[in-house]
């Protein structure tokens, strides 16, 4: 952040997931962390730029977004992280620990415990509250097309989750990652049951 973190000082905290439901891939975790004196602006930007649920955003205008975030990050005006929660800990531990496991890393990675009451939680809809000592905590049903702080956290997490699928299709182009990014698609469970599955797939959440 441009100024250090000091005591009286308010920030917030919006935290989406995406790839709960696909057969292959892992789960991504995105948190964003604002500053009370830049929610103005940043919150400003998205209104301008029509940004609602992730998943209802074209995925050209969900680029440009993240772009923008990594800029705003750059410029110390918001912090982010976004964990990826592999198929294999899916798989063994089941999606809701990989969720939480993630939101628990990514909070970590912030350094945000010496502040924690000074900090409000928003999360979208089936997430847990993560332990802390936070000033405030909220489950928001369609978190991601309401609250801006949360809009963020889905442009990210599904930003990242895509790009990194597309990378995995290079690994395994048999199954076209880079097309249904691990969703259970009719074609996805065709190639599934041409080619088996692969390290990636979620052992137990396809059945031919």
């Amino acid at each position: 952040m441009k100024k250090p973190l000091r005591g009286k000082e308010e920030y917030l905290i919006g935290i989406d997931e995406a790839g709960r439901g696909p057969l292959a891939g892992p789960v991504a975790i995105g948190i964003s962390f604002i500053p009370k004196q830049f929610q103005k602006e940043v919150f400003s930007f998205l209104k301008k730029s029509g940004l609602n649920d992730s998943k209802q955003v074209k995925e050209k205008t969900r680029e440009e977004l993240y772009e923008m975030l990594v800029i705003f990050k750059k410029e110390q005006k918001i912090k982010w992280e976004v964990m990826l929660v592999s198929a294999k800990v899916i798989s063994k531990k089941g999606i809701s620990h990989a969720i939480s496991f993630g939101i628990q890393k990514g909070l970590e990675k912030l350094k945000i415990k010496t502040i924690e009451k000074n900090t409000t939680l928003e999360l979208d809809g089936a997430l847990k509250v993560p332990q802390g000592n936070w000033k405030k905590s909220s489950i928001i049903i369609k978190g991601d097309s309401i609250k801006p702080s949360i809009m963020i956290a889905s442009i990210l997490a599904k930003v990242t989750r895509d790009r990194h699928m597309k990378k995995l299709s290079k690994k395994y182009p048999q199954y076209n990652f880079e097309i249904h990014k691990g969703y259970g698609t009719q074609k996805h469970r065709d190639l599934i049951k041409k080619h088996g599955l692969s390290t990636e797939h979620r052992v137990g959440w396809y059945k031919v």
